[in-house]
């Protein structure tokens, strides 16, 4: 009889929460808002786009929900590739670096806000993520190991706050590049060809040109001969 009223669901959540949050306050908070406030727009229109939805918003944390992990990690990703391009235009002491982390799991739903360990443990994934990183849950994991493209370094079973059981947690690789997120290589690749088959077109038109060029202006012209006489040979008297 709890649990009457009360919506369970599986959902893939992604928690973001800002690095360094409370230093930017001490130093400027006004610009440290400001800041705050652009890159949290920034997130929700992503979230929004990956057809998620934050469910809550406090401090420096956001908690989107979605009800596809490969959209959640694609999302995640994402995210990190738009702050890191915005980040580049900030002086080092004004950037302002987020931690992701992501979690597939049971949650239970109240007047818009999530509840439940599926939601503490994408909290606690996101405590384990590099300033700019992502960090997934073993549940995640094995949702989209082969499906993404996309690197994880396995980081072991994790001991985290108020779960019961260790948490299997991987760190998205260095190496994989959240700026280079599979669905822009993609598109980097796509352009890649698109100028590729332009150039080898472009290159296709000149050599045709160049042999008829060639062709009309530098080879003799062939011998005009009467029709059905042949050429007899002149020798000398």
């Amino acid at each position: 009889m709890a649990d009457k009223g009360f919506k369970r669901k599986l959902s893939a959540i992604l928690s973001a929460d800002a690095v360094g949050y409370s230093r930017l306050m001490r130093e400027d908070e006004d610009r440290t808002i400001r800041t705050l406030t652009t890159y949290r727009f920034a997130i929700t229109a992503l979230v929004e786009k990956f057809r998620g939805h934050v469910v809550d918003a406090t401090g420096d944390n956001l908690l989107a929900e979605f009800s596809s992990v490969l959209d959640a990690v694609n999302c995640g990703a994402e995210i990190q590739r738009e702050l890191a391009k915005r980040n580049a235009e900030l002086p080092d002491e004004h950037k302002m670096q987020f931690r992701i982390g992501i979690n597939l799991g049971d949650v239970v739903k109240e007047d818009g806000r999530i509840y439940g360990d599926g939601v503490n443990i994408a909290a606690r994934m996101e405590s384990l993520a590099d300033p700019g990183g992502i960090c997934i849950s073993g549940s995640v994991y094995d949702s989209v190991e082969s499906r993404l493209g996309l690197g994880f370094d396995y980081l072991g079973e994790q001991e985290v706050k108020n779960i019961n059981k260790p948490v299997r947690a991987y760190h998205l690789a260095p190496d994989s590049g959240v700026g280079e997120h599979r669905i822009f290589k993609a598109k980097k690749n796509l352009r890649k060809k698109l100028l590729w088959a332009i150039s080898s077109a472009i290159l296709i038109v000149f050599i045709i040109i160049g042999v008829l060029y060639w062709k009309y202006f530098y080879l003799p012209a062939p011998t005009e001969m009467g029709s059905g006489n042949k050429m007899s040979p002149h020798f000398p008297v």
